[in-house]
């Protein structure tokens, strides 16, 4: 199962991601968490990790060989990295370890970042993140979670042309509710079915049901609703792994939900 966490910016994605990745390792899964974000740089203290994994850019030489390697052979720091990007189908165990960082049980693959001024646009990063998405095969016992970067720009460049699941990361905010709506739309246009609002930073019942209600008129279904948490702010805030009882059992709620979906799939 590929699943795909999206919203605004600011509504949480990269710790929704961080507690789905905990859930799925707890019940058993190879969780994979990819990176797909080029602007935010700490998912992985989030996840427990000191260093982030060398990007994948680097196996087809940096940004401005990505359109001229990708259909061809990617340039390569040694004879085993050679042609995985350029495979038709791309296993984990292909992935060169130095391109996986690994943390309690964890995995965590980084498609790339903008790291400094007039370095460009990012739009050989999705084309890199959409190619690695739609090759990436799972074995049973796996799990990939892919970390967006904030918006719907990532749906114009096709990076969810090879996603099973998009969960619409929603905090309360008319914004958020605005770019569900447009996320919605746009997965019906690319033949997505399944898609579900995970409500976030959710300070009570009453503020849940109105969101629920905006969402509904939007044609948008939620699957859960994981409550405001300080601890989860805190540990964002000093860069630090997250934790979170609470959180992590509404997190359980919703993966039971995909996993049966997943189930009926097959």
């Amino acid at each position: 199962m590929k699943i795909s966490v999206c919203g605004k910016g600011g509504s949480g994605k990269s710790a929704i991601t961080t507690l789905l990745a905990y859930g799925m390792r707890d019940k058993g899964y190879r969780a994979v968490v990819i990176d797909s974000d080029e602007s935010n740089s700490g998912l992985h203290r989030m996840l427990g990790l000191e260093n982030p994994p060398v990007p994948l850019l680097e196996l087809v030489g940096g940004k401005k060989e990505v359109k001229n390697v990708l259909p061809k052979t990617p340039i390569a720091q040694s004879e085993h990295e050679i042609n995985v990007i350029g495979r038709d189908r791309i296993t984990l165990d292909d992935i060169p370890a130095r391109h996986i960082a690994v943390s309690d049980g964890i995995s965590l693959l980084s498609v790339g970042k903008i790291l400094q001024a007039l370095e460009g646009c990012a739009c050989p990063m999705g084309v890199l993140g959409r190619e690695f998405i739609k090759k990436l095969v799972l074995k049973e016992n796996e799990v990939a979670i892919v970390d967006m970067e904030a918006g719907v720009e990532h749906f114009g460049r096709g990076v969810e042309s090879g996603i099973d699941i998009v969960l619409l990361v929603v905090d309360p905010s008319y914004e958020s509710l605005e770019l569900a709506g447009r996320i919605r739309s746009m997965t019906a246009d690319i033949g997505i079915k399944n898609i579900w609002a995970v409500l976030n930073k959710v300070p009570s019942s009453e503020i849940a049901s109105k969101l629920k209600e905006e969402l509904d008129s939007r044609h948008v279904d939620v699957i859960g609703a994981v409550p405001y948490d300080t601890g989860i702010l805190e540990a964002g805030l000093e860069g630090h792994p997250l934790q979170s009882q609470g959180a992590m059992l509404e997190i359980e709620r919703i993966l039971d939900a995909l996993l049966l979906v997943g189930s009926e799939r097959k």
